[in-house]
């Protein structure tokens, strides 16, 4: 084979190689991303408490209908808009912000067709590493108009025991459940 007749057969693989699917990298918006809680309060109501503090990386290979989120919040963010609420959290027998100021989340993005479903990961809390599912109820990925970067935000939501980590005081029953909802946004690149 000449030297142009190779160079003209590399052109030619090249030109007709598919093109190899490169996932997307976002950086968690610590503005725009809290992570919620509600849960019983002695059966009489409703507590809900959130997050002011969240970072993380998410993944995603929307063609290959892949992704990734790795997710990690500041316990001591807690916020209830309740002051002593706030203060009875952070304590020892419950989010144990002295020994464990962080919380993980760590998991798989599944998709139906092109749009992502949930997320099968686990929460690390307290020490505790546990499976945790979270659906998610809306996604949307577009062009942010100020930072003129790609942003996809999502809601998603979740159950799970507090007494699975640990959190035993005051937990049997209804109390125990712990009900999540998340809302995230993420930049491209960062």
């Amino acid at each position: 084979m000449t030297r142009k007749n190779w160079m003209l057969a590399v052109l030619i693989a090249a030109i007709s190689a598919p093109a190899l699917a490169v996932a997307d990298q976002y950086t968690v918006d610590p503005d725009h991303t809290y992570p919620s809680l509600e849960f019983s309060h002695m059966g009489i109501s409703i507590w809900r408490g959130k997050f002011n503090k969240t970072s993380g990386k998410i993944t995603l290979d929307v063609a290959a209908r892949t992704g990734s989120a790795d997710i990690q919040v500041d316990t001591a963010s807690i916020d209830f808009g309740h002051d002593k609420m706030n203060e009875y959290a952070l304590r020892a027998d419950w989010l144990n912000v002295g020994k464990f100021p962080t919380m993980t989340y760590k998991g798989a993005i599944k998709f139906e067709g092109d749009m992502p479903v949930s997320v099968d990961g686990q929460l690390t809390l307290l020490g505790v590493t546990k499976p945790l599912k979270l659906k998610i109820n809306s996604f949307q990925c577009i062009a942010h108009p100020l930072l003129k970067k790609k942003v996809c935000g999502a809601d998603a939501e979740g159950d799970l025991n507090r007494a699975d980590f640990g959190m035993t005081q005051y937990s049997e029953g209804e109390a125990g459940k712990v009900h999540l909802r998340i809302q995230v946004e993420a930049l491209k690149g960062g």
